[in-house]
């Protein structure tokens, strides 16, 4: 069916009073269960789940991707199978809406937990206590909420912004429900399948859960001999080095193997599922940068001698690896070219600055406010704000350091870049967090060098009030397109808040800050072969340019990064020139270099299939329905069926 809205000239012409008093009378579903209690527990245990598989996935790529289409999907499955076998009616509409709200927000929490915590770790060498990473976290979070409604009065109710990935969720919503629903069940049968499918082997190649099956359960040791659990080995290129040993021959490039450079050949599930959702363009650019980086820069580095083996805080020697490579110095140009790159691309649009202030200038005349009985009261955030914000100056003062007037100095900074993010996720479903988090972090490193917490701590608060803002406002558009309660839509993004810290925490501390042997952990481990951490790294490099200052990096370094910033500004003012069609991205380009060089292959790998695949099928086919309206689904499977039992690999590798 399809979804009532105002034409241009409506939304024109109309006062606010007058598109509100429409809205209630044609689109608002008042008697409909919304936040029921069934649709507060499957978002909260859904958020839970699809936020520990989105922490899983920044870890190893540094994007966080976003969960509300994959909830909705499995909401709709899940509640159409309990309908059919008589325990439970079906989910309505707008039940389904608000469990969606719930899981997206519980997804977004994973942000600051993989990159400005996480640097502020890697640069201190603190850990975080678990409870205060949640508490910051959660005050932090509902500063975003509490700012977010006063804008959806104008950005939504006002301007009927279109805030393009909400108004998508809502669609999809509008024909599970209403249209076909056989093809959402359809693309929840193929989300399944995939997943088995994909955990399965991940299974295979997981060694905790192959010991678990083998030695725990079948004592494989005992009566078959079995020295050490099998393991299929997710690096192809194993089984080339064990035969290659014995040959004696070993690929390098100007004299570094190739294995030391992170150049190997990875079938990683996970990896293939996100390249399928980013695209063929943006994978492409990560693999240009990879190739650059670790084809190219780093064996001519190592061979110059400004990457080179050094002495660790034991006193033994630490080789050349991929890590050292980044760390050392591939870190620094690929930096500068994600910071140049995401600043150029905001810049160059001023439109994103002047429509956020004019939307906010209250031109009409509002009149009788004809939703007061169902928004969000106003008088909420005019208490809750300046009282949350009192309490995360508090907090951040108290855990981190930041001197009281520095928390305090962020707070307006932060707000204006708020209200540009908002618009911006209203204009184009992006967030520009990472470039306005940087002008936070300059600002207040601008007024403090020594201390790494006092710029790294502020811009951290910049992205998640931000992202939270502008995330619950694209929640609430397809809410506001299907007549959902704005106050019940608000209360179920609180639920979430509290769904993604609680689960990803802990999960945090399992995955990246495992215990030695002497149960001691150490921020040392954040970073690994297995989790590359890119945008940690982005975030730690640049409060050690803030700190340091330029002078003590190599030259050979500083001179890539003047390289970078030119190359990184060209490529996105062509892309703006262009108006898009200009295929490389330069903030994808920085991320390639600090991902390990598998990754982005296997990325690339998954945006050719399902690019290739794309253009091969034709409207209406049933390979149409499978990669081209069912690629969201498959993507979804890959990384869920992976990162789910990757998850369960690390909980089994502790318990055994």
């Amino acid at each position: 069916m399809a979804l009532q809205h105002l034409t241009d000239e409506q939304i024109r012409d109309w006062s606010r009073e007058q598109k509100d008093r429409w809205w209630l009378e044609n689109l608002f579903r008042g008697d409909m269960p919304q936040l029921t209690i069934r649709s507060g527990i499957t978002g909260f245990f859904l958020g839970g789940i699809l936020s520990a598989t989105a922490l899983y996935i920044g870890g190893k790529t540094g994007i966080t991707i976003g969960v509300g289409l994959t909830s909705v999907i499995l909401a709709f499955a899940l509640f159409r199978i309990f309908a059919s076998t008589g325990l439970a009616s079906d989910f309505t509409i707008l039940e389904n809406n608000c469990t969606q709200s719930i899981a997206t927000a519980a997804g977004y929490m994973v942000a600051p937990m993989i990159s400005s915590l996480a640097a502020y770790m890697l640069v201190t060498g603190k850990l975080i206590p678990w409870w205060q990473m949640i508490l910051w976290m959660s005050v932090v979070s509902m500063i975003g909420v509490l700012l977010a409604f006063p804008l959806k009065r104008r950005f939504i109710n006002e301007e009927q912004m279109p805030f393009p990935e909400g108004r998508a969720c809502g669609v999809v919503l509008d024909a599970l429900y209403t249209g076909n629903a056989a093809a959402g069940v359809f693309k929840a049968k193929l989300l399944g399948w995939v997943a088995v499918g994909t955990g399965l082997y991940q299974m295979v190649i997981s060694d905790g859960w192959m010991k678990l099956l083998q030695i725990k359960l079948l004592a494989m040791d005992k009566w078959m001999g079995l020295k050490e659990a099998w393991v299929f080995h997710e690096r192809l290129d194993t089984y080339y080095y064990a035969f290659a040993g014995k040959t004696g021959w070993i690929p390098s490039i100007l004299g570094t193997d190739i294995r030391q450079l992170g150049l190997r050949l990875t079938l990683d599930a996970a990896m293939l599922g996100v390249g399928g959702l980013m695209g063929i363009a943006v994978a492409t650019s990560c693999l240009l940068g990879a190739f650059i980086n670790f084809v190219v820069l780093a064996p001519m580095m190592i061979q110059m001698g400004d990457i080179a083996p050094r002495i660790g805080p034991t006193g033994a020697t630490v080789p050349i690896s991929r890590v050292e490579i980044v760390n050392q110095w591939s870190l620094w140009w690929g930096v500068t070219m994600m910071v140049v790159g995401s600043l150029t691309s905001l810049l160059a649009r001023p439109d994103l600055f002047t429509s956020a202030f004019k939307s906010l200038g209250g031109k009409k005349k509002e009149g009788t406010d004809v939703l007061a009985h169902i928004e969000f009261p106003l008088w909420v955030s005019a208490v809750g704000v300046p009282v949350f914000s009192v309490l995360g100056i508090w907090v951040t003062h108290e855990f981190f350091g930041v001197p009281v007037y520095m928390a305090a100095i962020s707070l307006p900074l932060i707000f204006v870049l708020t209200i540009i993010c908002t618009n911006s996720m209203a204009l184009t479903s992006w967030t520009p967090t990472g470039a306005l988090s940087k002008i936070t972090q300059f600002s207040m490193g601008a007024l403090d060098r020594t201390n790494p917490a006092n710029n790294l701590i502020p811009a951290g608060m910049t992205a998640e009030i931000a992202s939270n803002a502008a995330n619950l406002l694209s929640d609430i558009k397809p809410g506001y397109m299907l007549g959902a309660k704005p106050r019940q839509q608000a209360v179920g993004h609180v639920i979430g808040i509290f769904a993604g810290s609680l689960a990803c925490v802990p999960l945090f501390y399992l995955l990246f800050l495992p215990p030695d042997a002497n149960g001691v952990r150490s921020a040392a481990t954040i970073v690994s072969e297995q989790f590359a951490m890119p945008a940690a790294l982005q975030w730690k490099g640049v409060a050690e340019i803030i700190t340091k200052g330029l002078t003590s990096l190599p030259t050979s370094a500083v001179i890539s990064m003047a390289f970078a910033a030119v190359a990184a500004a060209t490529i996105e003012i062509i892309k703006i020139k262009t108006k898009g069609r200009f295929p490389l991205s330069a903030v994808s380009i920085g991320l390639g270099v600090v991902l390990p060089p598998e990754a982005t292959f296997a990325m690339w790998l998954g945006a050719m299939i399902f690019w290739w695949a794309g253009r091969r099928q034709k409207p209406g086919t049933r390979g149409h329905d499978i990669w081209v309206e069912g690629c969201e689904p498959i993507c979804a499977g890959l990384i869920s069926g992976s990162a789910l039992v990757g998850i369960g690999n690390a909980i089994v590798n502790v318990l055994i």
